[in-house]
């Protein structure tokens, strides 16, 4: 067998049951993996957070300059068609956003921007944008199951902002521990969970409360960033960054069961619809982490341009 067909057999097999993109934020591109098939495109500067609409018929990515510098694409948000993997709209939002969703309904997303210290809430059809202003340095965000809520992490402020996006104003602020980066509703409503970075922990919130009601600790070496549920919503994975791993926690004890090996800093996380495989973007080693979650084990490697930072995940 050629190195290149085992290569290809290798990519196959592991993502045999996904499309997955990938956001390379030193590089300026997205990169679809499908099966045997890769394909990458140039979006912009700084590509990092990326979601993929309810429909799949969409894949919003958040572009920003850096540092300050100007570049060729402004800040805001590239569409991009999913089965061609081609550029089809360009939106605006506040300046430097990194984290973004989309509501249930697919019709608004939801960007946090850095610089600005402002959310964008931006209809998808009009391109109408609405700014709010947030916690100091916000960075990542989440929509709730029913469409509820957005949550919006500031890092600075050690602050989570909460939005109702039906009267676009924010109700409530709960304050975490240091340099909250991701968060994950739960799908029954009631909790979600934040992950602080330089806290080295996850935060447990109570939904109805406002209020963070439990702290799991990570090891020293963990600085956890993004988060995903499973399915059935036992399991909170959580991508460690410098610990190189993904911790895995019962959300019912709320303790750490296992911490899985990854690739060097993972970043974002994203898991199948069915939970059998997980995804790590590993934004130092230039690859992507495929795990079995029912072994535990990492299964491929999959190599990436420079700066791996998020990933959507197709069914």
């Amino acid at each position: 067998m050629s190195r290149n067909v085992a290569i290809a057999a290798i990519l196959f097999a592991a993502t045999a049951n996904a499309k997955i993109f990938v956001t390379s934020e030193r590089a300026g591109t997205v990169t679809m993996i499908d099966g045997a098939a890769m394909k990458t495109i140039t979006v912009g500067t700084r590509p990092r957070g990326i979601v993929l609409s309810p429909d799949g018929k969409r894949l919003y990515v958040a572009v920003s300059h850096f540092r300050g510098q100007f570049s060729k694409t402004a800040d805001g948000v590239v569409a991009i068609d999913p089965r061609t993997l081609t550029i089809i709209r360009r939106y605006k939002a506040g300046t430097d956003p990194e984290g973004i969703a989309i509501t249930p309904d697919g019709k608004r997303f939801c960007v946090a921007n850095e610089d600005a210290g402002t959310a964008s809430i931006v209809d998808a059809g009009s391109g109408r944008n609405v700014s709010l202003v947030t916690g100091t340095e916000p960075e990542g965000i989440a929509a709730s199951d029913d469409g509820k809520l957005i949550y919006v992490t500031a890092e600075t402020s050690n602050t989570v902002t909460v939005i109702d996006p039906k009267s676009n104003a924010v109700v409530a602020n709960i304050f975490v521990d240091a340099r909250p980066r991701a968060a994950v509703f739960a799908r029954d409503g009631v909790r979600a969970y934040v992950s602080s970075e330089v806290g080295g922990s996850i935060n447990v919130v109570d939904v109805k409360k406002n209020r963070a009601v439990a702290h799991i600790k990570l090891r020293p070496a963990d600085h956890p960033v993004g988060v995903v549920l499973s399915p059935d919503g036992k399991r909170l994975y959580a991508a460690t960054g410098r610990g190189n791993a993904v911790a895995v926690i019962d959300t019912a004890t709320n303790r750490v069961l296992q911490y899985i090996p990854a690739g060097n800093r993972p970043w974002g996380i994203n898991l199948t619809r069915d939970g059998r495989t997980l995804y790590t973007a590993n934004g130092l080693s230039n690859d992507v982490s495929v795990i079995d979650t029912a072994t535990g084990r990492v299964t491929a490697t999959i190599k990436v341009p420079d700066g791996p930072w998020g990933i959507a995940i197709a069914p």
